[in-house]
This record gives C-alpha cells, sequence and structure tokens, in this order.
C-alpha cells in the first residue's frame, strides 16, 4: 500500500496500470491458469488405457475430447464477450474455479455412485463442464494481457503465454505417463487442483477488478443460442467426417442445419443492441484480415499437422510408446518462434513483416513435410518440424497484438476471442477435410494394394489406419484364426505403409499448398503503429479489487 496521498509507483502503460506487487501476482495467477489450460489438453492422452481399462465404454471414449472441444470452442466468444461487460476478474476467476471443480469431478469419475450414469459418461460429462472452463479462461486471459499492457508493451508477454502453451504441449504427455504409472490415471485431473488454488489465490488478492465501460444490461440471448446452434452441429459432423465421410446421413445434415443457423445468427447480430461478436469490428481491415489469416492457419497447419504422428508411427515404424515426444521438435521450435517474435513485436512494433516472415517459415516447412518419403530419416522430419514450428510460434503474438491495437476499448474482449475462435473452427475444418483426402486416397491404394483373401473381419480394422496402432491385437488374432493368415500379415502390412505414405503425402501436398495461398494475406495486413501508451480517465488511479 501506498502513503495516503502519493500516486502509486505504476510499471504497465496499459488501460488497467498495475503496481509492481500486482503485476507478480497477476502474471503469477495469470501463468498457472495459462499452464493448466494448456496442459490438461496433452496430459490425459497418455492415461487413455487406464481410463478405458478402468471407467470400460471403449466406444464412447472419443466423446471424452469432443466434448470437451465443443464446450470450450462455444465458450471462448461468448464469455470474452461477457467480459466487456462485466468486467474481467469476475468472469476469469470464475473460469478458473469452475476448471478445478471440473478436474475433480473428472478425478473423481465412476467413484460418484449416486448419479444416474456410469463412470465413462460421468467423465464425459465433466470433461464437457471443463471444456467451459477452459473456455472462459481462453477467452477472457488475451484480453487482461490488452487491458494491463499497452500495445507496444504486449509483445513479449504473448510471447510467454504462448511459450507456456507449447512447453505445455511438450511436457504434458510425459507428466500424463509417470503420473498414470506411479499413481493413477485420476491423478492427471488431481493435479490441477493445488495449481488452480495457487492461481485463484494470487489473481483474487493482486488482480485489480476494473469497471467496464459498457454498464447496460441487455443480454444478447438470442445470439448466444444461434451460436451454439451454430458451432455444435457443425463440429460434430467436421468431427465425424473422418470416419463416415461427408454423405453420411449423420454429417450432411447437421452441416445443413449449422448453415442455416449461421444465417440466424449473422442476422440476429446484426440488429442486436449488444452483439457477441459485433459485425462491425470486421469493417476493420486489421480484424478481418487478422481473423482470415486465423482460420486459414488453422486449416492448413494443425489440420496437417495433426498427422505427422500417424506417418511417424506408420511409415517411419517410430514405436508408439514414444507417441508422446514425437511432435517435440515442432513445438520447441514453436516455443523459440513464440519468444523471439514476441520480443521484436515489443522493441520494433513492427508485426506484419514478422506475420510475413512467420508464414513463409510456416509454409516452408508444410513444402518440406510434402516431399517425405518412406525412406525420409526422423532427422529430416524433425528439421522440419522445427522450420515449421518457428513459423507458428512467430505467427503466434501477431493477430492478438494486431487485432487489440486497433478494437474499441469497449470490445475489446470480443474482438481478441475472434482469433481465438477462427482458428478453432479452422482447425476442425482442416482435420475433417484432411481426413476426407487421407482416407480416401488410404481406401483406394490399399484395395488396389491388399493381397486376396483378407478376411473380411480384419478389413474392418484396416480400412481405418487411424485406428490400426490401438487395433494390433485384435488383427493378429483374426489372422492366426485364419487358414493361410500368417503369409497374408506382411504382405498385408506393406500395403498398409505404402496405402498410408500415399494418403499422408496427399495432405502434407494439399497442406502445403494452403499454406503457400495463407501467405499473400499477410502481405496485405495493414500495418497500425503500436500506442506506446494507454491513459484514459478510468486508468489515472489504480482500480479497487
Amino acid at each position: 500500500m501506498s502513503v495516503e496521498g502519493a500516486q502509486p509507483k505504476y510499471v504497465t502503460s496499459g488501460i488497467l496500470r498495475l503496481t509492481r506487487p500486482q503485476l507478480i501476482g497477476t502474471m503469477l495467477g495469470m501463468l498457472l491458469t495459462a499452464l493448466l489450460a494448456a496442459i490438461d489438453q496433452t496430459i490425459v492422452g497418455t492415461a487413455e488405457p487406464r481410463i478405458i481399462a478402468s471407467l470400460s465404454g471403449f466406444d464412447r471414449y472419443p466423446w471424452v475430447a469432443t466434448l470437451y472441444l465443443l464446450t470450450s470452442t462455444v465458450a471462448v466468444p461468448i464469455f470474452a464477450s461477457l467480459s466487456d461487460r462485466f468486467g474481467r476478474k469476475p468472469l476469469f476467476m470464475g473460469g478458473v474455479m469452475l476448471f478445478v471443480l471440473a478436474s475433480a469431478l473428472c478425478g473423481a469419475s465412476g467413484n460418484l455412485t449416486f448419479l444416474p450414469f456410469d463412470g465413462m459418461g460421468q467423465l464425459i460429462a465433466f470433461r464437457g463442464l471443463q471444456g467451459i472452463g477452459a473456455g472462459m479462461i481462453t477467452g477472457v486471459l488475451f484480453a487482461i494481457v490488452g487491458d494491463i499492457f499497452s500495445p507496444q508493451e504486449r509483445g513479449k508477454y504473448q510471447g510467454i503465454f504462448a511459450a507456456v502453451w507449447g512447453l505445455s504441449a511438450i511436457f504434458g504427455p510425459t507428466l500424463g505417463g509417470w503420473l498414470t504409472d506411479h499413481w493413477s490415471w485420476r491423478a492427471c485431473f488431481y493435479v490441477n487442483l493445488p495449481v488452480g488454488v495457487i492461481a485463484i489465490t494470487a489473481l483474487y488478492f493482486e488482480f485489480p477488478n476494473m469497471k467496464p465501460r459498457r454498464s447496460g444490461t441487455q443480454i444478447d440471448w438470442n445470439g448466444f443460442a444461434l451460436l451454439i446452434a451454430t458451432v455444435v452441429p457443425l463440429l460434430l459432423a467436421l468431427t465425424w467426417v473422418p470416419q463416415y465421410g461427408w454423405s453420411a446421413l449423420r454429417v450432411w445434415p447437421l452441416l445443413v442445419l449449422s448453415a442455416v443457423m449461421l444465417i440466424g445468427f449473422l442476422a440476429n447480430e446484426a440488429r442486436a443492441p449488444e452483439p457477441i461478436i459485433p459485425l462491425t469490428l470486421f469493417s476493420h481491415p486489421v480484424i478481418a484480415v487478422c481473423s482470415l489469416c486465423s482460420f486459414v492457419l488453422g486449416v492448413g497447419m494443425f489440420g496437417a499437422i495433426i498427422y505427422l504422428p500417424l506417418f511417424m508411427q506408420g511409415v517411419l515404424g517410430t514405436s508408439a510408446t514414444q507417441s508422446g515426444n514425437l511432435l517435440t521438435p515442432l513445438l520447441m521450435g514453436a516455443v523459440a518462434g513464440a519468444i523471439v517474435g514476441g520480443q521484436t513485436v515489443s522493441r520494433t512494433g513492427e508485426y506484419k513483416l514478422l506475420g510475413i516472415i512467420g508464414s513463409l517459415f510456416l509454409a516452408a516447412g508444410m513444402m518440406l513435410f510434402s516431399r517425405m518419403t518412406g525412406d525420409t530419416t526422423t532427422g529430416y522430419v524433425a528439421m522440419a518440424m522445427v522450420v515449421a514450428g518457428l513459423g507458428m510460434g512467430l505467427l503466434q503474438p501477431v493477430y492478438t497484438i494486431a487485432v487489440q491495437n486497433v478494437a474499441p476499448r469497449e470490445r475489446m474482449g470480443a474482438a481478441t476471442s475472434s482469433t481465438i475462435f477462427f482458428r478453432s473452427i479452422g482447425s476442425t475444418v482442416g482435420v475433417a477435410a484432411f481426413g476426407s483426402v487421407m482416407l480416401t486416397r488410404y481406401h483406394d491404394e490399399f484395395l488396389r494394394l491388399a493381397p486376396a483373401g483378407v478376411p473380411a473381419e480384419a478389413m474392418t480394422y484396416l480400412t481405418n489406419p487411424i485406428l490400426l496402432v490401438q487395433s494390433r491385437p485384435q488383427l493378429a488374432a483374426i489372422f492366426m484364426k485364419t487358414p493361410g493368415g500368417l503369409a497374408m500379415v506382411q504382405p498385408v502390412i506393406a500395403s498398409v505403409k505404402t496405402a498410408l505414405l500415399h494418403g499422408l503425402q496427399e495432405v502434407f501436398f494439399v497442406g502445403a499448398v494452403v499454406m503457400v495461398f495463407a501467405v499473400v494475406p499477410h502481405v496485405f495486413l495493414k500495418r497500425e503503429p503500436l500506442r506506446t501508451r494507454e491513459v484514459t480517465p478510468e486508468s489515472a488511479a489504480a482500480p479497487s479489487h
């Protein structure tokens, strides 16, 4: 506390100015919160076999990830918009508390016998709840950074948060495996509790509660409903595309429904007094271009890169037990790029050039992936990953900084969430589209190359290469009981490998084409000078807790 009447010594120049103790406490809470949200996406994967063995419900396990994706994606724009109205602190802390509570419930799944559904059903429901908390955290976090720091200061801090995300993705699988082996799969969820409590405590005592400018009470309930009705069927349909195809009865009607709801959502947002995603934001060329770039980045980058572990396991024969570390070079490159990119923006104020260089690196990395063959060394793959990762990292701070630099103060949350939202939708579109490309080519190649007489029972597993690693025991049992089955194993493996290689080569080639085209909008990204200080009457004095 400062002496009464004396001006506190602030160390940030944003709309919300903080003293050094406030900055340290706030950054500690935010970084721990970012760590929670980021590591949760990777730590659970290595515990999957134990979870399935403990709770059964193998056929329902994909919903553990699907429902988390649905709820977190929808929550981002909704709660970011609400934070513009009701303030950042209550919603951000609410998101952290919900995330921690849901983590405890996930860890207790199967033991809550008073609930009307079984253990796997409990885990799926609680992961959906956890996704809402994660969406609240993600949607509000970068808006808070925009409040605290002036545009010129933001780069290095955005880079730090992006680095936390990357490092979490690297260490998450290893931590998940260690906790599962030495404690229990439940520990992968319980580990969030002490970290979350520290984050909540730091935020409660040190993060000021700035009163929002927008004090109106009218909430766009129709917009909330229409956004959910647009996103949920879209993500469900795209999740099912790789397995069932675009023409499946469970896919195309959902896409049609999503398109109809989107029209209704846009019509509602155009006339709503307080829209969730104000369409007027996209009349600004910087916000429009950044949203487009985020979407294309999601399509080309995440849509193709997610298939890298499949290439290394299915084509190069890398051990599946090491799958948690397969993307380490990519993520290390992303961490380095995020830190360098953030510092560069803060020192030079130049985000456009960084966006162009980052997109060129990413396009180069994707072109290197497209040249991989069955004889490619793991060293070549690692080098290509580092190049692509550097591009990813350099681009991480660009969109948020550029958008926050031009967004109206009262729409900071909605504007910031737009780039996160479009990237999330783009990545889901990319995974579905590239999955469809890969499976179509794989099916054609495998049916042409497979030896005659492969048991029909085995074909069920062989037609979906994504599940081959998990279905090896079943395939071995089928070929063992089939007359002449053992003689078929090697030709079948060779056919799978060749078909998978050609399918993945097509995926990486299309991804490279998309990322080359993605360089173009970065060239047209308008460069606005970064404001060095944002002082308003509301920020002239330290806000109260």
